[in-house]
């Protein structure tokens, strides 16, 4: 018999099987070494693909071995194999037929990365320019750091991470934001999410059920509070941060606040917002975690110190370099107080055994080179320019809107003339324009919390990641669509 080179029927008589026992050819063909291993997985992927249909006899061991011209060991091996995990099944005397466990499955690779709008302007915050990504310096860093990496460098990392990176980090951290960053109570984490859902994960281990946040805010995390166990309360805020008699009457003992630059508002919480605070963490002793998402990112002054270097014993705090380099590197870092660190850490542990080493190695070297503080001069002078571009561009378009949140961050709040809503149907004609905007109302964990819902047209707008020209563009087609 010559199944694979001829178009008879293979034993058993189906249809099509010829093409199925000539998939196995290659296999055939591979180094000696390797042509046990090669047969077997390609046996299995016919079945897998549905070449090989469930029901579907295979030639004797003896006919198949002269076909392919291998040895009849090397098939019989493949058969055995391939029984014992399902694929096939035999019986003696019966011969070898493909197994009904199998199923045919098209291998399809879905990608579940958050996507651009596609619109023709968009405006919609949280996303810094990635292409600023300085690909040359980062590339030279991850070769200098494999090549001079020592093979225990390899291993699992300290959970924690890498003692040269939280070594560079504390200065760092100390240097720009004012953060009392002792490297044993540092923690590299896959960005601000996971260093939320670690400290979560600690406070419900330590009974609390709820934790505090500010609206409007971030209600995206609240899958994040979910999963860890414990519940968001919705904390409203006032002109100066949040306010402190809600905070007191909600019963929680912990509350995460972006006092820096506020999500959305753009609120910097003033210095006696600041205290209150802290006060209130010391009388119920309770925990303030600080998210300085883009703290880095200050355009009238110096940036604001960090809320945690008041009282480092209150305050976890947490940063990343989502917005400075890429959230494509899950880079990011926690400072905890000493009494929450060793529970902390025990739950890294158990999470992912630590951030992956060689990136944290790159990291570290970009730190120490100085190459970290010119990436972050440069994002600053780019932001800075599409911060005024945006500005101008709606003072001439939008004529009387009203536009706050601009000293700091990536995106401003835009709250336009009262003619210009309900905003309902402003939103439906920016839809329809192609135009993607993002109103405060999406921000807020109460729906009747804001009156822009119904009424004012009150929009977050994200710049980041447009050049000037896009900019201009995108305001003028909103202007028209308006």
């Amino acid at each position: 018999m010559t199944v694979s080179r001829t178009n008879s029927l293979p034993p058993g008589g189906r249809e099509g099987g010829s093409a199925a026992w000539e998939v196995l050819l290659p296999a055939a063909s591979a180094p000696v070494r390797s042509r046990g291993r090669a047969l077997q997985a390609a046996l299995r992927e016919a079945v897998r693909s549905g070449r090989l249909a469930a029901g579907t006899r295979l030639p004797s061991s003896r006919d198949l071995a002269a076909d392919l011209g291998v040895s009849r060991g090397l098939v019989t091996e493949a058969y055995e194999q391939l029984t014992a995990e399902g694929y096939l099944r035999s019986g003696r005397g019966a011969g070898t037929w493909v197994g009904e466990a199998a199923r045919a499955a098209r291998p399809r690779a879905r990608d579940l990365a958050p996507r651009a709008t596609g619109a023709r302007a968009d405006f919609v915050p949280g996303t810094p320019d990635v292409s600023l990504f300085p690909r040359a310096a980062w590339a030279a860093a991850h070769r200098q750091e494999l090549a001079e990496l020592p093979h225990r460098g390899l291993g699992y990392p300290d959970p924690r991470g890498l003692p040269r990176l939280r070594t560079a980090l504390a200065a760092l951290l100390a240097r720009r934001r004012g953060v009392v960053a002792d490297p044993e109570r540092i923690v590299v984490v896959s960005g601000v999410t996971q260093a939320i859902s670690l400290v979560c994960g600690t406070l419900r281990a330590r009974g609390a059920g709820g934790i505090g946040v500010e609206d409007p805010g971030s209600p995206q995390h609240d899958d994040v509070y979910a999963a860890a166990g414990i519940s968001a309360v919705p904390l409203p805020l006032d002109e100066e941060g949040l306010a402190p008699g809600p905070l007191r009457d909600a019963g929680v003992r912990a509350v995460v606040t972006t006092p820096a630059h506020q999500y959305p508002t753009g609120i910097g919480y003033s210095a006696r917002r600041r205290a209150e605070l802290l006060d209130w963490a010391r009388s119920v002793d309770g925990l303030v975690l600080e998210d300085d998402y883009d703290g880095d990112f200050r355009y009238d002054r110096a940036p604001v110190g960090a809320l945690q270097g008041l009282d480092p014993e209150r305050v976890a705090y947490t940063g990343s370099v989502s917005k400075s380099l890429a959230p494509g590197l899950r880079l990011g870092w926690l400072v905890v107080p000493g009494w929450l660190a060793e529970d902390v850490v025990r739950r890294k542990r158990a999470v992912d055994l630590g951030h992956p080493s060689v990136d944290q190695a790159v990291f570290a070297r970009f730190l120490e080179r100085g190459d970290y503080d010119r990436q972050l001069r440069r994002c600053q002078r780019a932001y800075r320019e599409r911060r005024d571009a945006l500005v101008a561009a709606l003072a001439e378009h939008f004529p009387g809107a009203g536009v706050s949140g601009i000293a700091a961050g990536l995106h401003v709040i835009v709250t336009l003339p009262e003619r210009y809503g309900p905003q309902e149907t402003f939103l439906a004609r920016m839809a329809g324009a192609g135009v993607a905007v993002r109103p405060l109302s999406d921000c807020r964990y109460r729906p009747d919390g804001d009156p822009g819902r119904a009424g004012a047209v009150r929009l977050v707008v994200g710049y980041a990641h447009l050049s000037p020209g896009r900019i201009r563009e995108g305001v003028r087609l909103m202007a028209e669509a308006a």
